[in-house]
């Protein structure tokens, strides 16, 4: 409750908060629909895509934008689909996911302290990318950006992720947080401007999505009454009923007790410094405050959304699909095909003439022309015939396969790629030179898949920067550094020093050749002709044991307690354990020493007092184990 100074509740002051949050709400709703009207027509050519992909490919966009069934002109009409656009886009897909970049970060310069942040960053990305699947998020935008032209990553941070490390006041789990990565359907993102090309052209942004009334009551303490919602949100009023079939891909099944939830961002400008972020469902306002993350470049609050494009059009916000391209040639190769079927039909079952009166053709249309049927007719008439319907003509063959080739040739997918070797090409010189042409063709998108992963991977790490405490435990799990952990500062993660780059996109098999041509050219050895360690294990990694030799070599695992302990030691004396390798943590304390990341901190003279007794009690220990 709201009291004045003599302690009275101010009625006045809640009245006008509860009207301001009515207008914000409502002025919120109505930007939505505005834009979702505005953006319709776009929505429109995504349905009519997925229509195709999915294998329901009679409909079109009606001239008042809606998405319509196409009628049969004839009953006896042949209207089955050959759908050639979903064995195209699966192979796309499926070269994409052979040719997906993996990041790494590059240190800015060789000090000490930006050696450190790059290898402390990449293992964050990896352990990210482990923890909560982001291949594998990547592999459901690659579909959807494959399929509408344009996906999106939203990159926040889940208060409840990650491992728990206390109890509260109420005995109430608390975890130390977690990035979250979600794929967003282009159908969810809703930009004040359609004509700009990227996120730095725009000033606001909605994210609506349809979640149950559940949900907004959990989230936000508030209860809404529910409705019928679409599950793809440009529907939600009921346009849905107006497609065509509800063809395998094309879900739009009402949610039950359900609203749109409404989330509006807004760039940082003069009225609100720190950019503004408003969430409204039902016509109720539900929050309304700063942008709750630091994930824009020089520390400044931006959108925490990425977006990847198929193909990317000038002028354009959202980018094309190879879908859309292919549309009308699969019209094309569908009518060819059926036009086809249909004269065969006339070739095997015939058409009969037959004159009027001489015979039953009531029966006759029934039962058509059965193996010995006796055909009567009238004494005197004339008997029936079949009209000569001609042969195929040659032009059906010709199109059909000039259809195939264009399919191919606006995919970007040859026919190598769909197990179907070109005749005149034998030699595998050729058949490479034909895979690296495909592979071209897809650079395009590759590079959009990578540049989204890069803008991914920088605030994912801003976002542990802002989140992830003075001291954190970060351990790599899966195929490769099993056993390596990380102790790490979040003040430490500099992203603006730091540079992404990605790995070139090569196929497993290709790098283990490459491995192998350098071993056996004796260029991963050192001058003394053996295999150094670091090596080894690359090589290891590479195909598949890395973890094996993690295993035998503990040496990674006293080298993190070293990190840890350099932490503890800013807080306090600690002494060295028994087990440690005294020499490698002495190696890693002196370089935290020599390291600009010591020059910056404060009270120096006592840490730097601090450390070196730390390192004289590891040689002390190490010289009586070497006395005994």
């Amino acid at each position: 409750m709201i009291y004045d100074s003599k302690g009275v509740e101010d009625k006045d002051y809640i009245e006008q908060k509860e009207r301001m949050e009515k207008r914000i709400a409502q002025e919120v709703t109505d930007d939505f629909l505005r834009r979702r009207e505005k953006r319709r027509s776009v929505e429109n050519g995504w349905v009519l895509n997925m229509n195709f992909l999915s294998g329901n490919q009679y409909c079109d966009v009606s001239p008042f934008g809606e998405v319509v069934a196409e009628d049969k002109r004839f009953y006896w009409q042949s209207r089955r689909v050959f759908n050639h656009i979903a064995p195209t886009i699966e192979s796309r897909i499926a070269k994409l996911e052979k040719m997906k970049p993996d990041l790494k970060v590059r240190a800015f310069s060789d000090e000490e302290g930006d050696m450190k942040a790059a290898k402390l960053s990449t293992g964050i990305l990896k352990y990210v990318q482990e923890r909560i699947g982001l291949k594998e998020s990547v592999s459901r935008a690659t579909v959807w950006s494959e399929t509408c032209g344009s996906a999106f990553f939203k990159i926040d941070w889940d208060e409840k992720g990650g491992r728990q490390v206390a109890v509260d006041e109420d005995n109430n789990p608390v975890y130390e947080g977690e990035v979250r990565v979600s794929v967003v359907p282009p159908f969810e993102i809703f930009p004040d401007r359609l004509d700009a090309e990227d996120f730095d052209g725009i000033q606001s942004l909605i994210h609506a999505r349809a979640v149950p009334v559940s949900y907004i009551m959990e989230k936000f303490g508030k209860a809404i009454k529910g409705r019928n919602i679409s599950g793809i949100v440009a529907y939600s009023e009921g346009a849905g009923a107006k497609l065509p079939l509800q063809h395998a891909g094309m879900n739009f099944t009402a949610l039950q007790d359900g609203e749109i939830l409404i989330e509006r961002y807004t760039r940082p400008n003069a009225e609100y410094p720190q950019g503004r972020l408003e969430i409204v469902a039902g016509e109720e306002l539900l929050y309304a405050d700063d942008l709750p993350f630091v994930n824009g470049e020089r520390n400044v609050r931006g959108f925490p959304f990425v977006k990847q494009d198929c193909i990317a059009l000038p002028g354009a916000f959202f980018g094309t699909s190879v879908i859309d391209r292919l549309i009308p040639v699969q019209r094309a190769y569908n009518a060819v095909r059926n036009r086809k079927h249909e004269f065969l039909n006339r070739l095997s079952m015939g058409i009969l003439t037959v004159e009027d009166g001489s015979i039953d053709t009531d029966e006759l249309s029934e039962e058509g022309l059965l193996p010995g049927k006796v055909l009567i007719y009238r004494q005197g008439g004339k008997a029936p015939e079949l009209l000569d319907c001609g042969q195929i003509p040659t032009e059906f063959q010709v199109e059909e396969e000039w259809l195939e080739k264009e399919f191919a040739l606006i995919s970007g997918v040859s026919d190598l790629s769909q197990n179907s070797t070109p005749a005149r090409v034998t030699s595998a010189t050729g058949l490479q030179l034909l895979l690296s042409q495909d592979e071209s063709r897809l650079s395009a998108t590759v590079r959009s898949i990578e540049r989204a992963l890069k803008e991914v991977g920088r605030q994912i790490l801003r976002l542990y920067r802002q989140f992830a405490g003075t001291a954190r435990l970060m351990t790599l799990t899966g195929e490769n550094k099993k056993t390596q952990a990380y102790y790490f500062n979040a003040s430490s993660l500099d992203v603006n020093d730091l540079q992404f780059e990605s790995q070139d996109a090569v196929t497993p098999e290709e790098k283990k050749a490459t491995l192998l041509k350098l071993y056996e050219a004796g260029l991963l050895s050192d001058e003394e002709g053996k295999l150094t360690a670091e090596n080894k294990n690359l090589i290891l990694e590479a195909f598949g044991f890395g973890s094996y030799e993690n295993v035998r070599d503990i040496s990674a695992l006293h080298i993190a307690k070293a990190g840890e302990e350099n932490l503890g030691l800013k807080e306090g004396d600690m002494l060295p354990d028994e087990y440690d390798e005294h020499d490698l943590h002495v190696q890693e304390h002196t370089r935290f020493l020599l390291s600009a990341e010591f020059k910056k901190c404060k009270n120096q003279d006592v840490l730097k007092a601090r450390f070196l007794a730390h390192i004289k009690a590891h040689k002390k220990m190490k010289e009586t184990d070497e006395n005994k």
